[in-house]
């Protein structure tokens, strides 16, 4: 079979055509970044009591203390979920009788808060956990609102690449971004918790469909030296500032129905796309539809101001070659492989839950919830960047591990920070979250060079399900906020040390030629037994890797 990217060499690497495709490709990955993090400000949970109500016949003292206090980062708060109950200090307060003074408020009867909460308004005006009161013997379902949306996620992911190959990466593309703005609109509308997240699972399986299919156009219409680049520093970037602009959003409008309106616009902004995006030529080639695929690239010659040949694709010397079947299996065939993938399923897993963990963490930091965001949203930019360097120069294992090691080591210090310094808190939480991101974008390509081209593919698809399991988990780390407050930085920074242990065991693949059977592998310390086949080893070239962090 002719090679695509030898045909199309004409083109050039970096024209106007390849320009504008890298440009609106990624423009379209912005709406990802704010709809993947939105739960952050539509499940706010503001500072909260039971309602007193003010027809219960009680005087200006005993209204004061109508709620019994309870312990929260050092100091005495009201309870958020009890309060005495209201026939017996209505009839004290009848009786004229004194908190305190007259009676043992230890030994009142306490009870739960029969008139429903007072929600404080100074950062959130209303959320859903407000609107459908998701506090107290509820307050599990707020979790569980992120976690399905994950779950959504991790379907989407299953479904996406099936339904690309099958329809075409430009009609899935625009379908999957009419599914995440359409339902996210439905949302609005929403009459109930059930329905809200409901809703939130389609919008989860759009989100990453979109965002998967945008880059698997992009890595097949933009040449080798470009795919590094997009993949990276395109994608991933264009990500971040739709994280960093969620924030700017959020803090303009309070209400939840109408920021989710406002985060609808973008996404139907991106529609107009459809007229300046192509499909894919590799996949017309693949389903056998040659003339497309043709017109294409000569437009792009015309934009690019290059001389195309008459007949560009030649339907016999693209016939495609048969490719042999593999299975799930193949993963853990041997004793070597099936380490190497059980281990990856680990750090895919738990580096996933230190990111999403500490993005869904923010309103729970100290200090302004919308500046933390920003901020948690703006240090992904430096992490995407120096990962990129890292991997240009420097062995695999070694970079991993060192950003894991410093992730989870200045995690693990926040519980030695005095109460007083939150500032320090804040910062020592934005510099883990700078080393798990990085670890994160760097996963990609070493699970893809240490892997052969027989199982590359399905390897780098199950890892990276990993991954999906780890965001649906991650939101209960956050719960664990709640009960104290360095408890999820302290199991964070455990697992991202542990894992940052693990990554130093694997074999090292920089610098080495890239595996085509499993018997090319490299091997774990333990396993390297018998004789390597070099010559075999030599055949195959060194090609590009691409790297991102879905």
């Amino acid at each position: 079979m002719q090679d695509y990217d030898e045909v199309t060499a004409f083109l050039g690497e970096w024209g106007l055509f390849q320009r504008l495709i890298f440009f609106l490709l990624s423009a379209s990955i912005i709406p990802n970044g704010f709809n993947g993090m939105s739960v952050v400000f539509l499940a706010g949970t503001p500072e909260h009591h039971c309602r007193v109500p003010d027809t219960a016949n009680l005087s200006s003292v005993w209204r004061n203390h109508s709620l019994p206090l309870q312990l929260q980062d050092g100091r005495e708060v009201p309870h958020r979920c009890r309060r005495y109950r209201l026939a017996t200090i209505v009839n004290f307060s009848a009786l004229g009788l004194e908190p305190g003074r007259d009676v043992d408020l230890e030994q009142l009867e306490q009870e739960g808060c029969l008139d429903g909460w007072e929600f404080n308004q100074d950062i959130y005006l209303s959320t859903i956990v407000t609107e459908w009161s998701l506090v107290c013997e509820d307050d599990w379902k707020t979790p569980l609102t992120t976690s399905l949306f994950f779950v959504g996620v991790l379907l989407g992911s299953f479904v996406s690449g099936q339904l690309s190959d099958r329809f075409g990466r430009k009609t899935i593309l625009f379908a999957t971004m009419a599914v995440q703005t359409g339902f996210s609109f439905l949302q609005i509308f929403s009459i109930n918790w059930e329905m809200f997240t409901m809703l939130f699972v389609i919008v989860g399986m759009g989100q990453i469909s979109n965002y998967v299919v945008a880059f698997i156009l992009g890595t097949e219409i933009l040449g080798k030296s470009v795919r590094i680049i997009f993949s990276t520093l395109g994608v991933c970037t264009c990500f971040a500032v739709g994280y960093m602009l969620l924030p700017l959003f959020a803090y303009f409008i309070r209400d939840w129905r109408m920021l989710l309106l406002a985060l609808t616009v973008p996404g139907v902004l991106c529609f107009p796309l459809w007229w300046f995006i192509p499909e894919s030529p590799r996949w017309l080639i693949s389903q056998r539809r040659f003339r497309e695929a043709e017109d294409i690239i000569q437009k792009a010659a015309k934009m690019n101001n290059v001389a195309a040949p008459v007949v560009v694709f030649d339907p016999v010397e693209l016939s495609p070659v048969k490719q042999q079947k593999v299975f799930i299996l193949d993963l853990f065939r041997t004793r070597n492989i099936g380490t190497i993938t059980i281990m990856f399923l680990l750090l895919w897993m738990l580096t996933s839950v230190g990111y999403f963990a500490l993005s869904l963490n923010t309103p729970n930091l100290h200090g302004d919830a919308y500046l933390n965001c920003f901020f948690s949203a703006l240090i992904e930019v430096p992490a995407y960047i120096t990962a990129w360097l890292l991997l240009r120069t420097l062995p695999r294992r070694y970079i991993i591990s060192g950003v894991l090691f410093l992730g989870g080591g200045v995690l693990l210090l926040i519980q030695l920070v005095p109460a007083d310094y939150n500032f320090l808190s804040i910062g020592l939480a934005m510099l883990g979250k700078f080393g798990i991101t990085s670890a994160f974008s760097m996963l990609y390509v070493f699970t893809a060079e240490l892997y052969p081209t027989l199982v590359r593919n399905m390897a780098v698809g199950v890892t990276s399900m990993a991954s999906r399991v780890g965001s649906i988990i991650a939101p209960y780390f956050v719960y664990l906020g709640a009960y104290n407050r360095v408890l999820p930085y302290i199991l964070m920074g455990s697992l991202t040390v542990l894992i940052g242990i693990i990554t130093l065991l694997f074999p090292e693949s920089f610098g080495m030629t890239l595996p085509e059977t499993l018997e090319q592998m490299q091997k774990m310390k333990w396993f390297r037994y018998g004789k390597k086949t070099k010559d075999s080893m030599e055949k195959e070239e060194n090609p590009k890797v691409l790297i991102t962090s879905f």
